[in-house]
């Protein structure tokens, strides 16, 4: 029997070939047999363009249905589909082609000057562009040919897809997502978030990450709804859209956003059963806020790439502001202190979990996977928190330095690196501070000699450090402050510029 998760996919949209999956605001509606057929129609061309089953198929591409194909035809074809943000420099771009040793590269028309000779650099053997025409095209490619329409067997431990996710260190790495863990989590979400019959999800997330690709598009197709797949997020046209919906799945920023409108209200959630939040912690303001102003109580819950969705509150039942719920079904989750030692119900420990969701280890990291897990089999995910006596998990923190910015997470040393190496510069401290928008923004204090300007900086990093990372604003300070044994204490940033993109202040 084989376990490829297309499979489980294909089952559950096998009586609606016919009916509405993507349609794109202002565009064509695709239906789930068109996207299944041009799925095995790409996984035929790459196929033949030498993949096989088990190979890396790198992808940096636009959100589109043609991408959402590609996806299905790398499970369907047995290989692993590894997206990266579309946001990456080439510089950035080449460090994953070379981490992955894909067997094929794919990437987002117009940028073939600047990505081939990279792609040539690492060793790619192939690599396609997405477009519809011109040489080396999948989407025209895929169009000539006669599908082979089987679906590949896989094993319940094969990887189906390696999303990359980075450390403290800045070094990214390739979690390995298998078809069980990644099914196993599809089928949770599905169930307990009550998926029924004529939803239509208003789908407005990237899907180079787990929370568009997986959280929102499985559950759709779990269910074989119809996903309203908006390209990016335009507070009018997701307004309008919202009133053709019924689930809505967001990052804190979206929900901002929605209420910086001050038409925005009931009259454009009627349709809605549920708003669900996740990839940053959803500030008390803007979760007490958005219930006032619509009636709706937002569901957070939360996850990881690693684990996909860990804890969730419940669709129906109290939602508190705060707290993420309960652990999915066949997640196990505990809290410990730092000798893995459980800690007494209320107390703030080491979040740990366990089951069938979580991934089995990083690409190729050997030493970090040795780090990751404990003996008896529980991932240490690096945030903490505390468990109530009825099991409702409260966040507390990172352990890390992590910054999460309008949803996307940024690692502070990957930008004091390239910071560091910059002409004039002596040290910097990378630190995420309140925003009313982006939840954090990413803020850099900088020892410089006194030529050296934001502009400088700026300019610098441009060139190799994806937008989204670049800080927002950069302090001069003359000394980084230190404790005794010589270490950052980031902290007295913290909390000397807590309020400097506060309203008050900007």
């Amino acid at each position: 029997m084989s376990h490829n998760i297309y499979e489980l996919f294909a089952t559950k949209f096998a009586d609606a070939l016919t009916a509405p999956f993507l349609s794109v605001p202002g565009g064509l509606t695709y239906t789930y047999g068109q996207v299944d057929r041009r799925s095995a129609c790409m996984a035929t061309v790459l196929a033949m363009a030498g993949a096989k089953p088990g190979d890396r198929i790198v992808v940096q591409v636009d959100k589109s249905a043609d991408a959402v194909a590609l996806y299905f035809a790398c499970l369907r074809g047995g290989f692993v589909y590894v997206p990266i943000n579309t946001a990456y420099t080439p510089e950035e771009v080449g460090f994953f082609l070379g981490d992955a040793d894909p067997a094929v590269f794919v990437y987002k028309p117009g940028r073939a000057s600047k990505l081939q000779p990279v792609a040539d650099l690492t060793g790619v053997p192939t690599t396609f562009t997405l477009s519809s025409k011109g040489t080396g095209s999948l989407a025209k490619a895929a169009g000539e040919i006669s599908p082979v329409p089987a679906v590949v067997h896989r094993d319940t431990d094969d990887v189906a897809c390696m999303v990359y996710t980075s450390g403290t260190t800045g070094r990214a790495k390739g979690a390995m997502l298998t078809h069980r863990a990644i099914a196993t989590n599809a089928r949770a979400l599905h169930a307990i978030w009550r998926f029924r019959p004529g939803d239509v999800l208003l789908h407005i997330l990237p899907i180079f990450h787990i929370h568009g690709l997986f959280v929102a598009l499985h559950c759709a197709v779990l269910n074989a709804s119809e996903v309203l797949f908006c390209p990016r997020f335009e507070t009018d046209e997701v307004r309008e859209l919202l009133r053709q919906s019924s689930v809505m799945m967001g990052v804190p920023t979206h929900y901002s956003r929605l209420l910086a409108d001050p038409d925005f209200g009931p009259s454009d959630c009627q349709t809605i059963r549920m708003f669900t939040c996740g990839s940053a912690p959803l500030p008390n303001t803007v979760f007490n806020e958005f219930t006032a102003r619509t009636g709706h109580t937002i569901c957070e819950r939360y996850g990881m790439t690693e684990s996909g969705i860990i804890a969730s509150n419940p669709p129906e039942g109290d939602r508190i502001a705060g707290t993420v719920g309960y652990a999915v079904p066949d997640i196990e989750l505990r809290v410990v202190d730092d000798k893995d030692e459980p800690v007494p119900v209320d107390d703030i420990g080491n979040l740990q979990v366990r089951g069938p969701h979580v991934f089995p280890g990083y690409w190729q990291q050997d030493d970090k996977n040795a780090e990751s897990f404990t003996a008896d089999g529980f991932f240490r995910t690096g945030d903490v928190g505390s468990v109530a006596a009825d099991g409702r998990l409260t966040l507390a923190g990172r352990t890390s330095d992590m910054i999460i910015s309008g949803g996307y997470n940024v690692y502070p040393k990957e930008v004091e690196i390239l910071l560091d190496e910059l002409p004039g510069v002596s040290e910097s401290a990378v630190v995420g501070l309140p925003h009313p928008d982006l939840g954090e923004a990413i803020t850099a204090f900088v020892v410089a000699e006194p030529h050296v300007t934001d502009d400088d900086l700026a300019q610098a990093l441009d060139q190799s450090l994806a937008a989204f990372k670049q800080p927002k604003h950069y302090v001069f300070v003359t000394a980084l402050p230190r404790n005794a044994m010589g270490k950052v204490q980031k902290t007295q940033f913290r909390v000397t510029h807590a309020d400097l993109f506060t309203a008050d202040s900007i």
